[in-house]
């Protein structure tokens, strides 16, 4: 059973900078895509970013430009580095693996990131 733990949400000004981090307990080239989810309170869930197995990388038109996906195979691990940060960036982030193999998809716990005005 592979596990996602998502790290690195908190509380930021408005402008500012966090770096999350999704840490997989396998290794990550088994997944075909890795993404990272959010979700504000009363809002639908939002694809935020994707990272496929071939390192093509993928950005939801609202964060282009400010937010930048990536990995570390070696550790296993994804990151969302969120720059710019804006009030309406105030959500639950989740990481998500697909599997190669097919069959469900893998959640993390979620992050909660508050961007202050």
């Amino acid at each position: 059973q592979v596990q996602l733990v998502e790290s690195g949400g908190g509380l930021v000004q408005a402008g500012g900078s966090l770096r999350l981090s999704c840490a997989a307990s396998g290794s990550i080239f088994s997944f075909n895509t890795m993404d990272w989810y959010r979700q504000a309170p009363g809002k639908r869930r939002e694809l935020v970013a994707r990272i496929t197995r071939g390192g093509s990388t993928n950005y939801a038109d609202s964060v282009r430009g400010r937010f930048t996906i990536s990995r570390d195979v070696a550790k296993n691990t994804m990151y969302l580095q969120m720059n710019s940060l804006k009030p309406e960036d105030t959500a639950v982030y989740s990481c998500t693996a697909r599997p190669l193999v097919g069959g469900r998809d893998y959640w993390g716990q979620g992050t909660q990131v508050t961007v202050s005005s």
